[in-house]
């Protein structure tokens, strides 16, 4: 089962949930990070982590089986809800090993965290809710 680190991690409604600077750190101690984040937002700005499976939410129902069920993983996503239903999801589905990065990619870059930008994949759009792809 994924324990709740000594130092760090917070349990809430049954989730393990990190922030992004404790993430960070378990990544660099072998957790993959799960982005369930849509293509066209990961596409644009990317966790810069040591191991990441991209999985979007969307087809995550279809494709949960191809997840390694012997690894930690985190879900991550914009904000942190999506990652939490993921997480939902996958412990129903017999998980033990997963847990949450609470405040997604919004949180990480807010606290400084290192992303991979393109910017052929920019985004435009007023709200996380409208975000698409800017066409040039």
């Amino acid at each position: 089962m994924f324990k709740k680190h000594p130092d760090f991690g917070c349990m809430s409604g049954g989730i393990l949930n990190f922030t992004p600077k404790e993430v960070f750190t378990l990544c660099s101690e072998g957790v993959i990070l799960v982005d369930v984040r849509e293509e066209y937002l990961h596409a644009f700005r990317q966790f810069f982590v040591p191991e990441i499976i991209y999985l979007p939410f969307s087809i995550l129902i279809s494709t949960e089986p191809l997840l390694p069920q012997t690894k930690h993983l985190i879900c991550a996503d914009a904000a942190g809800l999506h990652s939490k239903e993921a997480v939902q999801y996958l412990l129903v589905k017999g998980f033990t090993n997963v847990a949450n990065l609470a405040g997604g990619m919004v949180e990480w870059e807010r606290v400084g965290l290192p992303v991979i930008k393109d910017s052929k994949n920019q985004l435009s759009g007023q709200c996380m809710c409208q975000l698409k792809k800017r066409k040039n």
